[in-house]
């Protein structure tokens, strides 16, 4: 395995060692996905590509075969009867003071992550979360993460895409007097882009965890996360209408439609 910084790539070797490792019966997989988006209105549920958002990050999941059990926590019943409708083997409710505008991510996977544990009666060795709202991911996508994992040891692995625009060239900010500068300050002089620092631009494609990581953590960042940088054209997180028209058209041409 070769790392640069906490980005973590794996050789060949690498990958056959965490194939033999993998055990997939301790491995399940959340899909977090609230209801009352304001960006892009019920998003969850609105159909692209011929389905619901929300079933195109359930059937990867479980095209993969990496999950025992794949499961979908929502406050909303029309995105559960989806998630179900794709094939979600487990639903979750999730608890209205997690489903707020306000609510934060970890707190949801959390009580998503204990709920398959007690409804279920097992337990289990890791987690890998997907965002149903970034549904371009592949099942190599998947499958990197879990291996970076299982080989590494790590905590958790997150995902992204090499930032468009870099806070040591590109990204402004202004002053308490409303004068622009440079979000970041670079450790040396920079002239070009391609000479700042690599950022990335993080996008919810695929988390991973392990149970204690997880189950002790509130935050994605610790002293042993890695990253999986992923290309630009699987990297869209639906935030915006923009943003879907853009999935919408890839995930139609990927079918072939």
């Amino acid at each position: 395995m070769t790392t640069t910084g906490n980005v973590a790539q794996l050789t060949a070797t690498d990958r056959t060692a965490a194939n033999k490792n993998m055990d997939t019966k301790m491995m399940i997989c959340t899909i977090c996905a609230r209801g009352g988006s304001k960006g892009v209105k019920n998003k969850n549920t609105r159909m692209i590509a011929g389905q619901p958002l929300i079933a195109h990050s359930v059937q990867r999941a479980l095209e993969s075969g990496f999950f025992k059990y794949v499961a979908v926590s929502s406050d909303d019943p029309a995105i559960l009867a989806a998630a179900k409708d794709a094939g979600a083997n487990i639903l979750v409710q999730r608890p209205d003071a997690l489903a707020t505008d306000s609510a934060a991510k970890i707190p949801a996977i959390q009580h998503c992550f204990l709920d398959v544990e007690r409804q279920t009666g097992e337990t289990f060795d890791h987690v890998i979360d997907l965002d149903a709202t970034s549904p371009l991911r592949t099942i190599d996508d998947i499958k990197a993460v879990i291996e970076i994992l299982h080989q590494t040891g790590v905590g958790n692995v997150i995902t992204a895409a090499p930032a468009r625009r870099s806070p040591y060239f590109t990204l402004l900010e202004c002053d308490e007097n409303g004068v622009p500068h440079l979000s970041k300050t670079a450790p040396v002089t920079v002239v070009r882009r391609q000479d700042a620092p690599p950022c990335y631009d993080m996008n919810a494609a695929v988390y991973g965890w392990t149970r204690a990581s997880l189950l002790e953590g509130d935050s994605l960042f610790g002293p042993d996360t890695r990253l999986y940088v992923m290309p630009e054209d699987r990297s869209i997180d639906i935030d915006s209408e923009l943003d879907f028209r853009i999935v919408e058209m890839l995930l139609t041409e990927d079918s072939g439609a």
